[in-house]
């Protein structure tokens, strides 16, 4: 995982993983990608990254991953889930197309505007 995991220091990284806050996703026993979330404000499960190897996108692969994450969330009693993307990346249709709606922008000096979205879950 370390080699794909750019993102994240090798310590997060382990934290993240003993603490089952990834989901890999396997088509035919080849790996294909990954979900990594937190804890918004230690309360609401935040999508960090989702990330698909080429080859694997365009497919589906990400919505059956994000669907799977939602319900597992909220079978946990988690009411909403939020995620982030940079206003110059392509994640935020993605994330639009599959019901998460902008709720509020961050921008940091120096970087591109960063899209904050949520989604209510349905229990």
């Amino acid at each position: 995982m370390e080699r794909y995991e750019q993102h994240i220091r090798a310590s997060a990284l382990k934290d993240s993983v003993a603490a089952k806050r990834i989901l890999i996703m396997c088509r035919k026993d080849t790996f294909i990608g990954w979900l990594r979330f937190n804890l918004f404000w230690d309360d609401i499960p935040f999508i960090n990254m989702l990330y698909l190897l080429e080859g694997h996108r365009g497919k589906g692969y990400g919505r059956q991953l994000v669907e799977f994450w939602e319900k597992e969330m909220a079978k946990a009693r988690y009411d909403r889930v939020l995620t982030s993307t940079l206003s110059t990346e392509r994640g935020q249709f993605f994330f639009r197309k599959n019901g998460y709606i902008d709720s509020g922008a961050l921008l940091l000096p120096g970087e591109p505007l960063e899209i904050l979205l949520s989604k209510e879950l349905v229990r």
